[in-house]
């Protein structure tokens, strides 16, 4: 086929030069390229184009851009050789060199009926709008100006030609968000107005708007205000964004999507930036920059600091979510997941299900974003499917759970709760109060956020609660037991990661561990807490006022603190009143009786070891008053001298190991206590050359 067409196929100079009867028998070629942009080998007189019909995508780009006729006319000269590759050859011969197949400044200035002199040659400037905007790149920078390449990015180009899919650079920076989830439920969704209001004002000067999110779902509110403004939503992940190798490239790529489309950007939660970083806040100020009058909606529990825009956004307050707009979150979430990831069977939960009241209550106490509710719900549905079965309360927690940062991790050890409450042996005044600490969690967003029952002076939703009682009455236990009624996580803190000699260090570390805590859904245990949060005294050197400045500083932080945080000590009176006011529950935790060390002792010996028959229970608990923590120890002891000896486990054994507990606390054996199992204890086991 080419061989007929072509007047001298034997030339051996063929297709390193181009005769005039060539570029006449190319431009009587047809061709099958689409006829939207006007010719752009048409010599256009300056003025005399007209502007595009604004319904089209040549108007709208025009509209978007701020594009005059004469930049189109610029534009589709550039354009021409990614439309018909017969433009190739044609501005291989105008610029009298076949290599170069594009149009250079020159040649599309005088395609257009300028001079190379005139002022169209401003066009191309770096501030000018073709190429600021992104819609034209002027190649071969080293070449004078009128020598120099003109391209249109892949982008634009599949843009004219109707292809609406982002750009293939932001995959892994940015999603198209669905348009179901930014659409409010009309005349139910009480944030209708406000949304409203966000689009409003993100569709006028710099378009830059901020939600101080207070637990709100800010990320589907800024979504649901760009669709509600007529734009597409574009969701930027801050931490991508960060980790960028060339961000400042992506955030221009993104601004030519955006104004490509029609679109605005949501950004956040800021924290995720670290825009306290200098060098992430100069990342944040740059692409505020190139998003300018790009309607852009970041969101963050951070008030807006006006060193990242050179304009201060429009500042909004989002209220936290209620119990049904969080629930409600969760099911479409949910359903969500099951759709991505072809599992069916989910479609069909509702709000006046007993699942959908079961999901309620799993989720009542935990504090998650909209990234976290999607990626806990993918996992729990997963979790599910691998079963064949719906989801339940347990999967949602272990989802919300694994969403938790490793950044408390390394300040506290961290362990999931392994015991529930009939692992617990305790007064029933006792189990009342950490019953009402849970039911305090599970709640506080309702009674402290919604009804505002503990309003003003910078007071945090968080819930402190005191265990106090001798060492081994169940209190580290107890609060393990909370945690899993919560579905959380334990955290106890370390008192050698938190005190430092040097001063102002101890406040430090206890910053970190707070606002680690305040980030994920966990249980704070501060053990033997009055090492830490001790009394006030009198300033007679620099050692106490330094004392007094950190028992300051906690009473304040335990006051904003927004987690669950529970306090144990052995020696209540050595903890400063200041902090026994800011305290949510107090529990007491007594000596158990008698009746609760016989519990204890059949729990602690548990269902596993073999036990003789002169094994006297009862006896054991009325002699030796002991605690929870002591009994259990005496229990393990015996149980290896059981494994030694290679029989049941004995009374004499037994014994023994109460002997060997009584000289470890450093009491008095006694006769009269031990009856006539001494004798026998002294003999039996490791120590028996001991006297009493």
């Amino acid at each position: 086929m080419r061989r007929e067409g072509d007047p001298d196929p034997d030339d051996p100079y063929r297709g390193q030069y181009l005769s005039a009867e060539a570029v006449e028998r190319i431009l009587r070629t047809p061709t099958a390229a689409p006829a939207a942009p006007a010719a752009p080998a048409e010599s256009v007189a300056p003025g005399a184009a007209e502007r595009p019909s604004p319904g089209t995508r040549t108007g709208r780009l025009a509209d978007a851009f701020a594009l005059p006729p004469l930049d189109l006319d610029l534009l589709f000269v550039a354009l021409a050789p990614d439309i018909d590759a017969r433009f190739e050859q044609l501005y291989g011969y105008l610029n009298d060199d076949l290599t170069r197949r594009r149009p250079t400044i020159g040649l599309a200035l005088e395609l257009c009926g300028l001079h190379g002199a005139s002022a169209g040659r401003f066009r191309f400037g770096t501030d000018a709008p073709l190429v600021a905007g992104g819609l034209l790149e002027v190649t071969e920078p080293e070449r004078p100006l009128l020598s120099r390449g003109l391209r249109v990015p892949d982008r634009v180009t599949a843009h004219l030609l109707g292809d609406d899919a982002p750009d293939g650079r932001l995959r892994g920076l940015a999603t198209l968000a669905a348009p179901d989830d930014g659409t409010a439920r009309s005349g139910t969704d009480p944030r209708t107005a406000l949304a409203h209001r966000i689009g409003a004002a993100a569709t006028t000067g710099s378009g830059t708007v901020h939600l101080l999110d207070g637990g709100g779902d800010a990320e589907r509110l800024a979504v649901t205000a760009l669709v509600a403004a007529g734009r597409r939503p574009l969701v930027l992940d801050p931490t991508a964004f960060t980790a960028d190798h060339s961000p400042l490239r992506s955030a221009r790529a993104l601004a030519l999507e955006a104004r490509l489309s029609g679109g605005g950007v949501v950004l956040g939660p800021l924290e995720r930036c670290a825009p306290e970083r200098p060098e992430h806040a100069r990342l944040l100020r740059e692409l505020c920059a190139a998003l300018a009058g790009v309607p852009l909606v970041t969101y963050g529990a951070k008030v807006w600091d006006p060193w990242w825009a050179a304009e201060s956004p429009v500042a909004f307050a989002v209220p936290p979510l209620d119990a049904v707009q969080r629930t409600a979150r969760w099911e479409r979430e949910l359903v969500a997941a099951a759709r991505r990831n072809g599992v069916p069977g989910h479609e069909g939960t509702g709000t006046d299900t007993g699942a959908a009241r079961e999901l309620a209550a799993a989720v009542a106490s935990y504090r998650l974003d909209a990234s976290q509710v999607r990626r806990a719900a993918t996992v729990a549905v997963r979790t599910a499917a691998s079963e064949r079965r719906p989801v339940d309360g347990a999967d949602l927690r272990a989802a919300v759970r694994a969403q938790n940062g490793a950044g408390l991790a390394r300040l506290a050890r961290r362990f999931e709760p392994a015991v529930t409450w009939d692992d617990l042996v305790l007064p029933p005044e006792t189990r009342r109060q950490l019953g009402e600490l849970a039911l305090r969690a599970k709640h506080r967003d309702q009674v402290l956020g919604q009804w505002g029952m503990r309003p003003g002076g910078g007071r945090g939703r968080g819930v402190i609660a005191l265990f106090a009682g001798e060492s081994g009455t169940g209190k580290t236990m107890s609060a393990e037991v909370v945690a899993a009624e919560l579905g959380m996580e334990l955290y106890v803190v370390e008192l050698s990661t938190v005190v430092d000699k040097y001063i102002g260090e101890t406040e430090k570390n206890l910053e970190r561990i707070f606002t680690e805590a305040s980030e994920v859904n966990g249980v704070l245990l501060f053990d033997e807490a009055d090492a830490i949060f001790g009394k006030r005294s009198e300033v007679k050197d620099a050692h106490d006022r330094h004392a007094n400045v950190e028992s300051a500083y906690l009473l304040q932080r335990m006051e904003s603190f927004d987690g669950i945080a529970i306090l144990t000590t052995n020696l209540r009176a050595n903890l400063d009143e200041a902090f026994t006011r800011r305290l949510d529950v107090i529990a007491e935790f007594p000596v158990p009786d008698a009746r609760q060390r016989l519990a204890l002792w059949d729990r602690c010996l548990g269902g596993g070891l073999p036990r003789a028959d002169d094994l006297d229970l009862e006896f054991c608990a009325e002699r030796f008053e002991l605690a929870g923590g002591s009994i259990r120890a005496c229990a393990v002891t015996a149980a290896y001298l059981a494994a030694e000896a290679g029989t049941p486990l004995r009374m004499e054994q037994l014994v023994s190991a109460i002997l060997q507990e009584y000289r470890k606390l450093g009491r008095l054996a006694l006769a009269g206590e031990f009856g006539p199992w001494l004798q026998s204890a002294l003999n039996d086991g490791p120590g028996s050359g001991m006297s009493a």
